[in-house]
């Protein structure tokens, strides 16, 4: 399989969150107008506003003021990768995904995911931290999970400088090198899980095509989540969980090509949708 052919959506991601990276730098740094603020408020061309709605969510059970603004921007939000994009938040933008993606990547050409992965969680612990995120900021007054969230202190440590949130971020990255696969985005991550909840109904889906595939079972092997690929082997379906992040991956490594981007309604002979 050509190289290009095999990263070609690892290229377009890295390009997709290093880009917006660099309009959040050059708009708080610089003085650009295409996009200013952060992942948790931001406005695009000084005109719409764009706002993290699982951080609204947390605002709002601490019992704080939320402007019209902020219910706009995350109203935009929820639309457009609830609608449409899916859960393309966590593999498309979040600038934590590199570092993760990098730590599974280590993990597995040191043999480090052979010896030091025997440690099990359960995915749905990201469901839990939800509610014990919306639970402490009702009983504190703050939005607990953006105190400590890796995601937002990576960001402000890319825009601003290195702070003492680098330490949370380096013990991310050596939690997925050293002790569960995709540990954090897969497992623990609360705004991951936000993102799949809100992203259940969206149209752009993987879709799997049972007449191609030749069960070589690489697209379970190299997926994130893997638990969204039920029909591989089974049926011609689109991949209906929100869990999916629609990172491609699946994609890329299927010499078949049993797997394309599509729409959840799956068309051909078999159209039968596995959840």
């Amino acid at each position: 399989m050509p190289a290009f052919r095999k990263y070609r959506f690892m290229a377009m991601r890295r390009l997709s969150q290093v880009s917006i990276m660099l309009l959040f730098v050059g708009g708080n740094m610089l003085g650009w107008h295409v996009l200013r603020g952060n992942l948790s408020s931001s406005m695009v061309l000084n005109t719409v506003p764009l706002s993290d709605p699982f951080a609204v969510l947390q605002i709002f059970a601490a019992g704080q003021i939320v402007s019209a603004e902020a219910l706009i921007g995350a109203a935009i939000i929820i639309l457009f990768f609830g609608l449409l994009a899916g859960r393309t938040f966590c593999s498309w933008v979040c600038p934590l995904n590199i570092v993760t993606d990098l730590a599974n990547w280590l993990s597995e050409k040191t043999g480090l995911e052979a010896s030091g992965k025997a440690a099990m969680m359960n995915r749905k612990a990201r469901y839990w931290i939800i509610v014990l995120s919306l639970v402490v900021s009702l009983a504190t007054g703050i939005a607990a999970f953006e105190w400590i969230s890796p995601v937002s202190m990576l960001h402000r440590g890319l825009i601003f400088g290195v702070g003492m949130g680098w330490t949370i971020v380096m013990a991310v990255f050596l939690f997925d090198l050293l002790l569960v696969r995709h540990g954090f985005c897969g497992h623990l991550c609360p705004l991951g899980g936000f993102h799949a909840f809100i992203t259940r109904f969206s149209l752009v889906r993987v879709r799997h095509s049972s007449e191609k595939c030749t069960l070589c079972m690489k697209c379970l092997k190299i997926c994130p989540e893997p638990q969204v690929l039920p029909m591989v082997g089974k049926a011609s379906s689109a991949v209906l969980s929100g869990e999916c992040t629609n990172c491609g991956r699946c994609i890329e490594v299927c010499g078949d090509d049993a797997m394309e981007f599509g729409t959840r309604f799956v068309q051909g002979k078999n159209k039968t949708n596995i959840a």
